[in-house]
């Protein structure tokens, strides 16, 4: 593969009051406590990239290099970032009487989910900015995610993690060499922790949005999806939104492309989706608020999106609205009968974060939010390999009499 490439990073930008801030030093928050945003010489890249540039390299996420913000590419982290398939669900979308329904299945990448393409960003940045100890919040695979690539740096990390987090995560987390600890709390009261260390233990803190590169890493399922459906885009995306990092980042790369020439000014409406037991941003949308109040006593089997409030929550709203999408919330109880119903029907495993999507999908379908003959793509951020799963086996007695009827 041929590595070599220009540079095109101009400076950092506070989301919020557009301030420009240095590239190639370390930062977490703007002065505003506000996430920093990535901005690139577009005109620059117009004129040294096209859709064949990145056709003709594999289907990796680093192929998108000019677009991301690693300033020496030999510090990149490589742990076999593939892009991964787009699926269409058709026995669930004849079910529902759609045309078209599709997911992209993010559970393919190392670690099992979506967290390792902004992990990947943001550990292969620190490596470049000398960072050698980061400490970070996670309901699971995000703290999987940081320990893997973590380890890949030599980068010593330390992950605080709410006590009902799954259990599988918690013990792939130690399995990379992190130093993990439940906390008696929400992932927002383990981020507090990690701030509260920050000057003791000397950690950097990389909670998501509070550094500015693993919106840039979850940037790439938006530059993705678009080469994989011919260079066009879906007419709505629905996404497990907990931090909302892949949000505003697929919202920001499809901006970059149309500035690049690679895309026409087409966007799909991009469509928040939360479970009904922690829906901040849900609220926020009805409201007509930009910014999310917390939300008290989240609950829900998602783990991914029980997240009771969002330092980019504004990024977010501002993202679903110029869109034209929406906020919306799914009951527990639909996203279990989503997992299991487009398990049986397409031998797809979603996540309940995925089953979050599609019970959504279902919901605005019957309430005529979305069309059945709009192109839905929804999101499987993880496999579902990594969550509990109800014990429907039954048992036989080899040595006994067997009632072949009744099996």
């Amino acid at each position: 593969m041929d590595l070599s490439r220009e540079y095109f990073v101009t400076h950092l930008e506070c989301g919020l009051t557009g301030v420009p801030y240095e590239a190639g030093v370390v930062h977490g928050l703007s002065e505003a406590g506000r996430p920093l945003l990535v901005r690139y010489d577009l005109p620059a890249l117009r004129d040294a990239v096209s859709r064949e540039t990145f056709a003709a390299r594999p289907a990796s996420l680093w192929k998108w290099r000019e677009l991301l913000p690693l300033a020496d590419f030999s510090n990149r982290l490589e742990l076999g970032e593939e892009a991964t398939p787009i699926l269409p669900l058709a026995r669930t979308a004849a079910r529902l009487g759609a045309r078209a329904l599709l997911v992209k299945d993010e559970g393919r990448l190392p670690t099992g989910s979506f967290k390792a393409r902004g992990l990947v960003m943001a550990l292969s940045m620190a490596k470049e900015l000398g960072i050698a100890k980061i400490a970070m919040p996670t309901n699971g695979n995000a703290g999987a995610a940081a320990a893997a690539y973590a380890a890949a740096a030599g980068i010593e990390a330390v992950i605080f993690a709410p006590e009902e987090t799954p259990e599988i995560n918690i013990r792939e987390i130690a399995a990379y060499g992190a130093r993990v600890y439940r906390v008696n709390g929400q992932i927002d009261d383990c981020g507090k922790l990690v701030a509260a260390g920050k000057e003791t233990q000397g950690w950097f803190d990389l909670s998501t949005l509070k550094e500015p590169y693993r919106i840039e890493g979850k940037k790439t399922m938006g530059l993705e999806l678009v080469e994989q459906l011919g260079w066009r885009v879906p007419d709505v995306i629905f996404y497990p939104t907990g931090g909302g990092t892949g949000l505003i980042g697929m919202w920001k790369a499809f901006a970059e492309l149309e500035a690049i020439g690679l895309i026409g000014p087409e966007r799909p409406r991009m469509v928040a989706v939360q479970a009904e037991g922690c829906a901040p941003m849900v609220r926020a949308f009805e409201n007509g608020e930009r910014h999310a109040v917390r939300w008290d006593d989240p609950a829900t089997i998602a783990s991914g999106i029980r997240v009771p409030q969002a330092v980019g929550d504004f990024l977010i709203l501002d993202a679903v609205r110029e869109s034209g999408g929406f906020a919306i919330a799914v009951s527990d109880d639909a996203i279990a009968e989503a997992v299991t119903a487009v398990a049986r029907d397409d031998g797809t495993l979603l996540c309940p974060e995925g089953g979050a999507t599609l019970a959504a999908y279902e919901k605005a379908l019957r309430t005529g939010l979305v069309g059945p003959d709009e192109e839905a793509l929804l999101f499987n951020c993880a496999t579902g390999l990594k969550y509990p799963l109800e014990d429907q086996s039954r048992r036989l007695d080899r040595h006994q009499p067997i009632d072949w009827s009744s099996l």
